[in-house]
C-alpha cells in the first residue's frame, strides 16, 4: 500500500480491491420476495482497483474521480463510507479516489470489492475496530456480493451470498477473457428459462460434484460473444463463464500455460493472466 504525503496532516494511502470468479454458480431455488437462493465457491484473484483514501476532519465524503456513468452520490464506495459513518456516529470523512481496471459488467465483482475495501481501510484509518461479522452484516446492504469481500478467503458461499464457509483451493492461473459487453444481471436473473432447481450440494462432495454456471446459456444466448469466448478458450482447458458475466476463464497449472494462451489470443479478444489468493490483502484489518 503506497503513500503519498499532502499537506502537513493528511496522507493519500492506497489499497488494493481485488477481483473474484466464480469457479461454478448454481441457481438452487427462489425465496418468496424474488431472490434466488445460489450456491457457488468464490476464489480470490490478484487483479485489482486501487481504491485511494485520504482522512478528513470535515465529516465530509467526497468522491474525486467518480465514473461519468455514476454520480457520486450513487457510487458504492461513497455509500460504503457513508453507511459506516451512519453505523458508528463517526464524525471523521474521507476523500476517495478509484483506479478502475476491472471490466464493469464482467461478472468479477468490481463494485462490490470496492465498496468492501473501503469498509475495510476505513475501519482501520477511522479506528472504529468493528469485527468482521458486523462489517459483513452492513456490507450485504450495499450488495450481495459485499460479505465476500469482507470475509476475505476462498469461500462455499450459499444463500443470496450471505452464507459462507471457507474452502482450500489450489493455487492456480487463470486466463480470463473480456468480452466487449455489458450484461445486465436482473435481465439474466429475470430470463424465464433460466434453471432455478439445481440440487443442492455439500461442501464434503464439493470435490466430486460436477458443476456448471446456470446463468451461462442465458447469457450466451443474449450475447453472442460470451459465447464465442468460451469456444476459443476451450481448446486449452475447460471455459465457463463467471458470476452473471460477461468475463470467462480457464484454469492453469503454471504461468507460463496461461500465458502461452494469452498469445495466441486473437486481436479482437481482450484477456489478462490473474493468479489465485488464498486470503484478501486486507484481511488482517477486521477480526
Amino acid at each position: 500500500m503506497a503513500m503519498e504525503s499532502l499537506g502537513t496532516n493528511s496522507v493519500w494511502q492506497d489499497f488494493p480491491a481485488p477481483a473474484k470468479l466464480n469457479l461454478f454458480l448454481h441457481i438452487v431455488g427462489r425465496r418468496p420476495d424474488g431472490y434466488h437462493l445460489l450456491q457457488s465457491v468464490f476464489q480470490l484473484i490478484d487483479l485489482s482497483d486501487t481504491i485511494s483514501l485520504r482522512v478528513n476532519a470535515s465529516g465530509e465524503v467526497i468522491h474525486h474521480n467518480p465514473l461519468p456513468s455514476v454520480p457520486a452520490d450513487t457510487d458504492l464506495t461513497v455509500r460504503a463510507a457513508r453507511l459506516l459513518q451512519h453505523a458508528t456516529g463517526c464524525k471523521l470523512g474521507v476523500d476517495i479516489r478509484v483506479d478502475k481496471r476491472l471490466p464493469m459488467g464482467g461478472g468479477v465483482g468490481g463494485g462490490s470489492s470496492d465498496a468492501a475495501t473501503v469498509m475495510l481501510a476505513l475501519n482501520r484509518l477511522w479506528q472504529l475496530n468493528l469485527p468482521r461479522s458486523k462489517l459483513m452484516e452492513l456490507g450485504l446492504s450495499l450488495g450481495a456480493d459485499v460479505p465476500f469481500f469482507i470475509f476475505g478467503e476462498s469461500a462455499f458461499v450459499e444463500g443470496i451470498g450471505e452464507i459462507m464457509t471457507p474452502v482450500a483451493t489450489p493455487d492456480t492461473h487463470f486466463v480470463i477473457l473480456h468480452p466487449a459487453v455489458h450484461v445486465s444481471t436482473p435481465q439474466i436473473f429475470r430470463d424465464p428459462s433460466l434453471t432455478r432447481n439445481t440440487p443442492p450440494i455439500t461442501v464434503p462432495l464439493l470435490s466430486s460434484a460436477v458443476t456448471q454456471n446456470d446463468l451461462e446459456a442465458v447469457a450466451c444466448k443474449s450475447h453472442p460473444k460470451i459465447a464465442e469466448s468460451i469456444t476459443w478458450l476451450s481448446q486449452y482447458a475447460n471455459a465457463r463463464m463467471t458470476g452473471s458475466g460477461s468475463c470467462v476463464f480457464a484454469s492453469f497449472t503454471s504461468p507460463n500455460e496461461a500465458n502461452s494462451v494469452i498469445y495466441d489470443l486473437p486481436k479482437n479478444m481482450t484477456g489478462f493472466v490473474a493468479r489465485s489468493l488464498s486470503k484478501h490483502p486486507l484481511h488482517e484489518f477486521a477480526e
